[in-house]
């Protein structure tokens, strides 16, 4: 039975076999974690069992006190009646698919995944399983990421456009994993320092010192008193758009790089002067490509848009279920500021 392995429970996704929880979303015994956003790491578990490339950012999160055993990739380690391992998804630094293996089984469990290259962490690695746990959040057709080449080349254009008007250009992101890949990726074409908002500084650094190349950075607040910061690139987590802090740059043109603003209109619909198309998830084509991948003979799928997934899984031969049909109870996900 697949509820054997993995199963459904108020605090979260459980493996009865092994006696631990996958990304709960209330205090338990034993968690494995699969990265560092604030809707799959909480704190207050006893024991978590995170990715070493990931570490410093589960410490940050979880803080100085959580107890954390971490491991090198596709190291195993016994839990219960379980091996487990974990692999790489490709989402951000540190991030992992949780392979378990157990009762003549293996199921792994995606986490969040991109197929897209990313600089700043290690690509995604599909592992061959009988049972595999997929991400939707943008499982639907119309989600197709443009190359990141690209998208750099389209937020230098813009960071043109408003140093030639003398305004500066704000582009929020998420500020773990979004922000962090956009100065990395912008060091393709550009040298120049980035300024960032407090929210950010600390995350940055963590990327650093995990050895990950990226623009220079500098806090806003460290500028003069009065500094108009025209022609300069500042980068904000969304949550600063409106609020006091934005009363410095009163002038800025404003963009937002996600993979929302592939949808028409969602640029306009939020206020963003600038729309950039790119997400640390999977796009359609990833999604499937994904399962074709792993091999399994069951999908379970959770988060997002799963039903047209699931259903084109199926029209094309794949045994796909809602992770739901498993049993159990999960409570429902609330989506992260960082999750896209």
């Amino acid at each position: 039975m697949d509820g054997d392995l993995l199963l459904p429970r108020p605090e979260g996704l459980y493996c009865p076999a092994g006696d631990f929880f996958i990304d709960p979303m209330q205090p338990v015994a034993r968690a494995v974690v699969t990265h560092a956003h604030g809707d799959h790491a909480r704190a207050g578990s006893a024991l978590y069992h995170v990715a070493r490339a990931g570490g410093g950012l589960m410490r940050e999160r979880l803080g100085a006190s959580a107890t954390l055993l971490e491991h090198d990739w596709n190291e195993a380690f016994t839990l219960g009646e379980t091996r487990v391992s974990l692999h790489p998804s490709g989402h951000i630094l540190g991030a992992a698919q949780v392979r378990i293996e157990g009762r003549g089984k293996v199921a792994v469990v995606s986490g969040d995944y991109k197929r897209d290259p990313d600089p700043t962490c290690e690509p995604f690695e599909p592992v061959p399983c009988d049972i595999f746990v997929t991400e939707s959040t943008f499982g639907l057709p119309i989600y197709r990421w443009p190359p990141m080449s690209q998208v750099v080349v389209d937020i230098l254009g813009w960071l043109d456009e408003c140093a030639a008007r003398s305004v500066p250009a704000v582009l929020f992101c998420y500020a773990l994993g979004k922000a962090q890949r956009l100065l990395a990726e912008l060091t393709t074409r550009t040298g120049r320092t980035v300024h960032l908002h407090g929210a950010m500084l600390r995350l940055v650094e963590a990327y650093r010192e995990a050895g990950v190349h990226m623009l220079p950075t500098e806090a806003v607040s460290d500028s003069a008193r009065g500094k108009d910061f025209a022609g300069e690139l500042v980068m904000a987590p969304p949550s600063a758009a409106g609020s006091p802090w934005m009363r410095r740059f009163a002038k800025a043109s404003t963009g937002f790089a996600s993979g929302w603003m592939q949808v028409r209109g969602a640029r306009r619909r939020h206020g963003y002067d600038r729309g950039f198309v790119v997400s640390d998830h999977a796009d359609w084509p990833g999604l499937v490509r994904s399962v074709e991948d792993c091999g399994a003979k069951r999908i379970y799928v959770t988060h997002g848009d799963g039903e047209v997934l699931i259903r084109h899984l199926r029209e094309n031969g794949h045994d796909a279920l809602p992770l739901s049909a498993l049993g159990g109870r999960m409570p429902e996900l609330r989506r992260s500021e960082e999750g896209d």
